[in-house]
């Protein structure tokens, strides 16, 4: 079970400001979707090039342009880069295809699919590395959480496939750990914390 921090309060000039404070204990740094849209893939580009050893996710959340997009991503030096569920099958697998003709990986988020199961079966046949159950930050603020749908999925797919972002924090993460997903994503719960090394590392612990 691994751990990702979702840094997207930050920009291509500060994203090292708290990738240095963790890059040796944190297994994935998600470069997230508000600073791939103002700043492309430079903050990927700049994580990979001062630590290469680490596990960077461009949050790209492709919906169209499959190979294109991730191309660009791939070139940055993105390890896992991101496609919405609900994008067509053939975009999916451009992708699938270009993240893995070039050793990488690919995750789809399912953020908006109205049928987790079967969607996720659909994914799994495509070839997805891995897919992620994602409670929107919006529909957050109504006092949803990705748990269901984290055991929705863990029933449709292996769970060493699913991943788990939305919300989730130190009070929180033993409910999903319990369903043994191979990837966690925190966000706010790890950056915005007075000290976000010490976030994670008891984030991690709790992972044990």
């Amino acid at each position: 079970m691994k751990l990702q921090i979702a840094i997207d309060n930050a920009s291509a000039d500060t994203i090292l400001d708290t990738v240095d404070k963790i890059a040796d204990i944190i297994d994935i740094v998600e470069v997230g979707t508000p600073m791939i849209i103002r700043d492309g893939q430079s903050a990927v580009r700049i994580v990979k090039e001062k630590y290469p050893h680490l596990t960077v996710l461009s949050d790209s959340k492709i919906v169209d342009g499959g190979s294109l997009e991730c191309g660009y991503a791939v070139e940055a030096g993105a390890d896992i880069i991101t496609v919405l569920a609900m994008a067509a099958d053939e975009t999916i697998s451009d992708v699938i295809d270009t993240a893995h003709e070039a050793g990488r990986q690919a995750m789809a988020d399912l953020i908006g699919v109205p049928d987790i199961q079967k969607r996720a079966k659909e994914l799994k046949g495509l070839g997805i590395d891995y897919i992620c159950v994602h409670t929107a930050f919006d529909v957050q603020k109504k006092g949803r959480t990705p748990l269901g749908d984290l055991k929705e999925l863990v029933q449709a797919v292996p769970s060493g496939m699913c991943a788990v972002a939305g919300g989730v924090n130190l009070k929180t993460i033993d409910e999903y750990v319990r369903l043994n997903p191979a990837i966690i994503i925190a966000g706010g719960a790890l950056y915005n914390a007075p000290d976000v090394r010490q976030a994670v590392l008891d984030m991690k612990a709790k992972m044990l």
